[in-house]
């Protein structure tokens, strides 16, 4: 199974939301997006919902600050599994 958790605060702190499968539209599950555990497998990230705006490809892997990471705002609005 391929999962992914986004933390609203940096270094995997406050409000998180886990996901298992395509999400069109996380806003209403998290407010923003500062840190990201990709537990296992691969997703494509979106800073638009409905899969719009830049996207980024994350591997497993633990991103504690984002932002800082790939330089980008805290609006993480929709995301992908991708198969492998």
């Amino acid at each position: 199974m391929k999962e992914i958790i986004f933390y609203e605060d940096k270094n995997f702190q406050g409000h998180s939301y886990e996901s298992t499968s395509d999400c069109p539209d996380l806003q209403f599950q998290l407010s923003h997006c500062n840190s990201i555990q990709v537990e296992s497998g691969c997703f494509m990230i979106y800073e638009q919902p409905n899969y719009m705006g830049q996207q980024y490809f994350l591997n497993k892997g633990e991103y504690s600050d984002f932002q800082q990471w790939m330089g980008l705002s805290d609006s993480i609005k929709s995301c992908r599994v991708i198969a492998s």
